[in-house]
């Protein structure tokens, strides 16, 4: 599984999944793909330039998606994967949405330090469990059940998605596309 650094100023190395692997490393090799791929948007930007929204009156910036990645990971590996009861960490009653809306105060260091760490927890969680296995936890809208495996697909596909967001987004901030 690739490293992903803690400078946001370099893009962290991207490996691409293996051709012929069993499904759960294909799984966990795309899922490591996309995080890369999110992380490699952010590359060389400024916090400022990260805060940069789409096109108004959207919220959504690269900022606001790796909070809102950090996010994601923590609600289905913790919460739905392994029940735990832990707090959201930028998400409030008054204001799900706040992982998205960001503020000058608010940093791509620490989102990164954040999501990193969630990032790391899953993979812990993770490994504990075959595809099969059924979380402990339920969805906290739909309070349903979810294997492993579909936690997996989920995040590939909500990765990509917000990858998709990203490499507009980075286009609008600097031109860059690609990658």
């Amino acid at each position: 599984m690739p490293l992903m650094t803690t400078d946001h100023t370099a893009a962290p190395e991207r490996v691409w999944p293996a051709t012929t692997t069993g499904e759960r490393q294909a799984l966990e090799q795309w899922l490591d793909f996309h995080r890369a791929t999110l992380a490699t948007k952010c590359a060389g930007l400024t916090d400022e330039q990260l805060r940069t929204v789409s096109v108004p009156p959207s919220d959504l910036n690269l900022l606001g998606l790796v909070r809102h990645m950090a996010e994601v990971e923590r609600g289905w590996f913790r919460k739905v994967l392994s029940g735990e009861e832990t707090p959201w960490l930028y998400a409030t009653d008054e204001d799900f949405d706040r992982d998205i809306r960001t503020t000058e105060d608010d940093t791509y260091e620490e989102a990164h330090a954040t999501w990193q760490a969630e990032i790391a927890h899953a993979r812990a969680l993770a490994a504990k469990h075959s595809l099969d296995d059924i979380g402990a936890g339920h969805h906290h809208r739909t309070g349903e059940l979810y294997n492993l495996r579909w936690i997996y697909l989920h995040m590939i596909e909500e990765y990509a998605r917000h990858n998709g967001h990203a490499d507009l987004i980075r286009e609008r901030i600097d031109g860059a596309t690609g990658a």
